[in-house]
């Protein structure tokens, strides 16, 4: 008698169904023998009412919610640990993924809505100089479940709903580019949470070819850009992708997000003591950004012990902002959030990781 071969004993892959969106879904649930009036029920449960569970999803059928749990899987994203600012409304998330992967979100509670900021890898390669997010380099890109899944995550911790979400934790999102707009067009869907997208924001360190791309999806986003040095030289010290994509070509890209949007661009530049806030970067920002419809965002650098980057003082700040603004920039400085706990990108995952590793040694 021959002997059994191993690998046909192997597990079936599950498919990932919170990644479908609503037209695929419809197509997938047909393909299976559902009637069409069936995808809409499955969908409002996941993206909706957001079960976990398919047996929690009570107007299917014990024989269907069987069939989508042998075949399909709502994916994990686990709160791990969970910390709430004594300073200011804001709440800090870790989560692990189906992998053993961790992920941090933020939430932040405002006079108009609550806000999360979300991650979109795991882990970064960009390995911009002042960031805890990118040591340890890029593990790998989060699918759109697990985007959608910070959110729907939240929303059930807080029992409140998000009105905001901004993609600007842990990662690169034009470098998870197709994961990345399927998000943003599940999350607005009307089918499912219909955030607006005028109140989605996603920044990028500047990856050209796809600042273009996105240009052309016909998405209503706030589009960020991470400047962080006034002049090409400046941004190749503090940002490895500026040796792949010159200064000039980033803020081409940005107008042309600006044509063919409307969306007025937002550009970060994080404040580095003796580094970039000097007079001759209010200079060149001037000469940069007085022409373009934008607005800036100041943010005095989080210290992270890896890096020996300073955070200017408040005065030094603030007189910073008021010479852009004497000199027709649109600026604010960014309120700090979250400063009582791991608040800057990164920071909570890198803890957790070392702390794991201490209890194993």
């Amino acid at each position: 008698m021959p002997e059994t071969d191993s690998t046909s004993q192997c597990f079936k892959r599950k498919k990932d169904i919170c990644s479908f969106d609503y037209e695929e879904l419809k197509k997938e649930i047909e393909g299976i023998g559902e009637q069409p009036y069936r995808s809409r029920q499955v969908y409002e449960w996941l993206h909706v009412k957001l079960a976990e569970r398919f047996e929690d999803m009570t107007n299917l059928s014990k024989k269907f919610r069987e069939k989508l749990d042998e075949d399909y899987e709502i994916a994990r994203v686990e709160m791990i640990e969970h910390q709430v600012s004594k300073k200011d409304p804001t709440e800090k998330f870790l989560f692990e993924l189906s992998d053993g992967n961790m992920i941090e979100s933020v939430l932040m509670k405002y006079s108009y809505g609550n806000s999360v900021c979300i991650s979109s890898q795991a882990g970064c390669r960009m390995g911009c100089r002042f960031c805890a997010s990118t040591i340890g380099g890029l593990k790998r890109n989060l699918t759109p479940s697990e985007m959608l899944g910070q959110v729907y995550q939240i929303q059930r911790q807080t029992k409140e709903r998000v009105s905001n979400v901004v993609v600007m934790g842990t990662g690169e999102p034009l470098d998870n580019y197709d994961n990345f707009v399927k998000f943003i067009r599940m999350l607005s869907d009307e089918h499912g949470l219909h955030i607006s997208q005028r109140n989605i924001t996603a920044s990028t360190c500047g990856i050209v070819p796809n600042m273009h791309r996105l240009a052309e999806e016909g998405l209503q986003i706030t589009l960020a850009l991470s400047l962080h040095g006034s002049t090409q030289e400046k941004r190749q010290k503090l940002m490895p992708v500026a040796n792949q994509y010159n200064l000039e070509e980033v803020l081409e890209a940005c107008d042309d997000y600006f044509r063919k949007t409307g969306r007025r661009i937002t550009f970060e530049y994080s404040l580095v003591a003796g580094v970039n806030d000097q007079p001759d970067d209010v200079r060149e920002l001037t000469r940069i950004l007085k022409k373009r419809n934008c607005h800036m965002n100041l943010i005095p650098v989080n210290p992270i012990k890896e890096r020996d980057y300073k955070k200017p003082d408040s005065k030094n700040a603030n007189e910073f902002k008021n010479k852009l603004e004497k000199n027709g920039i649109n600026v604010t400085i960014r309120k700090e959030r979250g400063s009582d706990i791991d608040g800057a990108c990164g920071q909570l995952r890198r803890r957790y990781a070392a702390a794991n590793v201490r209890r194993t040694i």
